[in-house]
């Protein structure tokens, strides 16, 4: 039986995962966790050091669990925007700013003036979570760290490299979120000096190796760690949500990749270059050639509901249970609340770090479950605000792909599928990020014609929920409401984001 191992770095933990490369059916998979540290408001950090000793267990416990099968190929998919910062060495300088790590909020407003021709395809700028903005602050704030680095990189190369030995940058990553411009295939250092980065160009992986082709084969030391023999190919993968959609049928133009989990991404490819202000994108050629990519993402989503349940109500798992069934009694927007969703800013299509959360109309007289049901409800309105913004551009959702976290609290599912108005296939397969590392690993290997053909041999099985027609009245209603809170509160939002940094 031949056998490939995929890799998803989470923001909690890594799981290996092992596949049957003639059936496609999934072998066996083991988890090993590391922690996040929050040393200061808005920041998030990681040691990269533990992501690599966390593989090394989990790699180790699926290969004893099935037999020491024969790994002939492996591919990881990260987080993206995991900045590592390393020395010549590749040993880390300084811990990883995670991906929702926000202390960019300054760097992110630089630009140069006329914009560059390759912002466009970032949606005329940056975001506070993608890796320039970290750079640049790295150098305003920590200028001898930034100045020894030899790397500054994403967990995605920082790991290839352990397995390796080589540094390579994703062309997903680098398209999606460095600036690289995929159709002259170059960087631009003019560009990284004018967004506060310079020498950046230096301290990159610049070869960009594209999604399921070959980075380098395994090192004796890594194959040691992870527990693998003989010779075994190190594919290219790319950030763990956009590696999904190899494992969910999402490749052709007008399917929508939406995995809910403690954020949101909302995923869609087009054939020709479709641009939707507000939106991240339109990427060209990031995952699958020919094709452009446009990425919409709530920061803050099932991350709310277990705040409120969790640290606020003070439930635990079996009480947060039972306040979802009570919630599930109410009536959207029957209690007069009104709750906007950006805990942790806005990703699109606000695209403002310094958006805050906000509960309008409380009284005296409403309880926990009308509380919960309308934080809920606000989760579900932001995707349906990006769904609406998708359409007003010509990008038609004609299919919704729905996989993660949100399938353990159905009120939060229902809610979304009323809200959007689309039926949601609902896949309960949770490794659609391993598929897709498979997907990759199997084209590395040459055992399919590219890509797109590979996905379409491993599709993930649903079940289709359809909304309710007279529930989705409802919230295209809550929906205007919601747009308009957003632009009321945004201003004074900002002050108050101002007032504490």
């Amino acid at each position: 039986m031949a056998v490939v191992m995929g890799l998803d770095f989470g923001t909690g933990g890594v799981r290996a995962g092992l596949y049957d490369t003639s059936s496609g059916a999934l072998i066996g998979v083991e988890e090993a966790r590391y922690g996040t540290s929050h040393p200061r408001w808005g920041w998030a950090e990681q040691a990269p050091l533990d992501w690599w000793e966390a593989l090394g267990q989990a790699s180790q416990a699926v290969m004893a669990r099935h037999g020491h099968l024969r790994v002939s190929a492996l591919c990881a998919c990260t987080t993206s925007s995991t900045v590592v910062v390393t020395d010549e060495a590749g040993m880390p300088l300084r811990p990883a700013l995670l991906w929702m790590d926000c202390r960019a909020s300054h760097e992110v407003t630089l630009a140069p003036t006329p914009p560059h021709p390759v912002m466009a395809f970032s949606g005329g700028a940056n975001a506070v979570e993608w890796l320039v903005p970290k750079a640049a602050w790295l150098a305003r704030n920590e200028p001898q760290v930034y100045a020894r680095a030899h790397r500054i990189c994403e967990a995605q190369d920082f790991i290839n490299f352990r397995l390796t030995g080589t540094w390579a940058a994703s062309r997903l990553n680098a398209c999606c979120k460095w600036n690289y411009d995929t159709l002259e295939k170059k960087f631009y250092p003019d560009l990284f000096a004018a967004l506060g980065a310079p020498g950046l160009l230096d301290k990159l992986p610049t070869r960009v190796v594209p999604v399921g082709e070959a980075v380098g084969s395994m090192s004796t030391q890594a194959k040691a760690h992870l527990g693998l023999q003989g010779n075994v190919l190190v594919a290219q993968g790319g950030i763990d949500a956009h590696m999904a959609m190899l494992g969910a049928g999402t490749i052709e133009p007008g399917k929508l990749l939406f995995i809910g989990g403690t954020s949101i991404v909302h995923l869609i490819h087009t054939k020709r270059r479709i641009d939707a202000p507000g939106m991240w994108g339109p990427y060209p050629d990031a995952l699958i050639d020919n094709s452009w990519l446009i990425e919409g993402g709530q920061v803050s989503a099932g991350s709310v509901m277990d705040w409120l349940a969790g640290k606020i109500f003070g439930l635990d798992a079996a009480g947060h249970r039972q306040l979802m069934a009570d919630a599930a009694r109410e009536v959207p927007g029957a209690s007069g609340l009104l709750v906007l969703d950006y805990w942790m800013g806005n990703r699109t299509p606000y695209r403002s770090p310094d958006l805050r959360g906000a509960m309008m109309g409380l009284t005296l007289s409403h309880d926990r479950a009308q509380i919960y049901r309308a934080a809920v409800d606000a989760v579900a309105l932001g995707s349906a605000n990006v769904v609406r913004v998708l359409n007003s551009f010509g990008v038609p959702v004609t299919r919704v792909v729905a996989a993660g976290g949100i399938q353990k609290n159905p009120l939060w599912l229902q809610a979304t599928v009323d809200a959007c108005g689309l039926p949601f296939d609902v896949t309960d397969q949770e490794n659609l990020t391993l598929m897709g590392a498979a997907v990759a690993a199997l084209n590395a290997l040459g055992e399919s014609a590219d890509l797109v053909a590979g996905a379409q041999s491993h599709v993930a099985p649903y079940r289709r929920l359809y909304p309710d027609p007279a529930m989705h009245e409802r919230y295209a209603a809550m929906l205007l409401r919601y747009r308009a809170a957003t632009e009321a509160v945004q201003p004074l939002s900002h002050e108050l984001v101002r007032s504490v940094a």
